[in-house]
């Protein structure tokens, strides 16, 4: 694999506004070893598209709540983003994110057999934060999220890929490789570390 730059590296020079996750197969525990690391009071606000059944979501909710230090809620059509909130997609539903900086939620069609769809978050991410936005794609078994994770790139915010090798299941991080380099290929210890070194970027 081609050498990446150090997080260091990576991260001079950027100001990061908003932070867009997604995960699919393996997911949830892949999740509970980095948001925990996040601490009270953080700046940025985390959004989080996970592939769930409908009907599990709430559950998900009260599970990360439990576990993390900053508020934890569902994404609700019309509602403003706010800093320092973890925030996770409506299961069923897609989520966008809109230019005042507040979610929409869809019934539109599945997109790669998921609603919601991690390239929808991030690609309406995407045009509303540009260069301050870091997206982060997980473990998972399909392609979704490899659109998404390109259209960040090109907007100029931050990439971020779970090491393959790592990864509970290695489609998704190999998808989003292929599709555009992405800034930065580590593993869950090193996503956790660009989360807190974003705090201060």
């Amino acid at each position: 694999m081609d050498t990446f730059p150090s997080l260091e590296q990576a991260l001079r020079g950027r100001t990061a506004e908003a932070v867009v996750i997604g995960a699919s197969a393996g997911g949830v525990n892949a999740l509970l070893t980095v948001l925990p690391a996040v601490p009270r009071g953080y700046r940025l606000p985390i959004v989080v598209v996970l592939h769930v059944r409908s009907g599990r979501h709430n559950q998900l909710v009260d599970v990360f709540q439990q576990r993390v230090q900053i508020p934890v809620r569902e994404a609700g059509d019309k509602e403003d983003i706010i800093p320092g909130t973890l925030y996770f997609a409506p299961a069923g539903y897609h989520l966008l994110i809109e230019n005042d900086r507040s979610f929409s939620i869809s019934c539109d069609a599945p997109l790669h057999f998921a609603r919601p769809a991690i390239d929808i978050t991030m690609e309406t991410a995407a045009d509303v934060y540009g260069a301050g936005l870091v997206g982060i794609l997980l473990t998972g078994a399909n392609e979704d999220g490899a659109a998404g994770m390109a259209a960040i790139g090109r907007a100029g915010g931050m990439t971020v890929v779970q090491d393959p090798e790592e990864a509970d299941v290695d489609v998704m991080p190999l998808e989003a490789i292929r599709a555009r380099k992405p800034d930065l290929v580590l593993p869950l210890e090193k996503i956790k570390q660009v989360l807190l070194m974003l705090e201060k970027a």
